[in-house]
């Protein structure tokens, strides 16, 4: 059902969370490939993903591996950003929902968790990516958003400014250093 996307830098240790809180989705079935994008990888972060069983393709070749995606959904997310329990649930409703055509906006996102809700002055003055709240997205619009010419999007560029439901799932995004 799933290909999960992540751009990968050289920090392994937020590599391994966001990887933990995927194995519920990988026992379960859902999760069919976590493919990681070489953003500056470390020899820690490639032996995490060794280790993981994870794909890991150049930037360049990132158009090609969503078109060869397994899942018929991609989950985008961030190094460090955590599913919080609940999620495989909320993510299967919502395909089915798409499935029977009672959802209007295939691409969905999570919901951060309470702790993590930016008060009123970090909303205004914070930073906000498109991928601090996941991005789940068909693989036909993927296909689309990764372009056919030019310069290789990253993960963020793809899916920044699309229209996305909310799901009824949480997620701990990714901590800003």
């Amino acid at each position: 059902m799933l290909s999960v996307f992540i751009d990968c830098g050289p920090d392994d240790h937020k590599l391994a969370s966001t990887l933990g809180s995927l194995v519920p989705g990988a026992v379960e079935g859902i999760v069919r490939e976590v493919v990681l994008v070489d953003r500056g990888m470390g020899p820690d972060a490639r032996k995490v993903a060794d280790h993981t069983g994870c794909r890991v393709i150049a930037a360049e070749e990132l158009r090609a591996a969503v078109a060869t995606a397994k899942g018929e959904w991609l989950l985008v997310v961030e190094p460090g950003a955590r599913l919080v329990s609940g999620w495989i649930a909320a993510v299967v409703e919502h395909v089915e929902r798409i499935g029977e055509g009672r959802a209007v906006t295939p691409s969905a996102q999570f919901r951060r968790a309470p702790m993590d809700r930016p008060r009123f002055l970090q909303r205004l003055r914070g930073k906000r990516t498109a991928l601090a709240d996941g991005f789940l997205v068909k693989k036909p619009q993927a296909i689309g958003l990764a372009g056919k010419g030019g310069a290789v999007p990253t993960l963020e560029q793809m899916v920044r400014g699309l229209a996305a439901t909310r799901l009824e799932a949480e997620i701990r995004p990714a901590v800003r250093k």
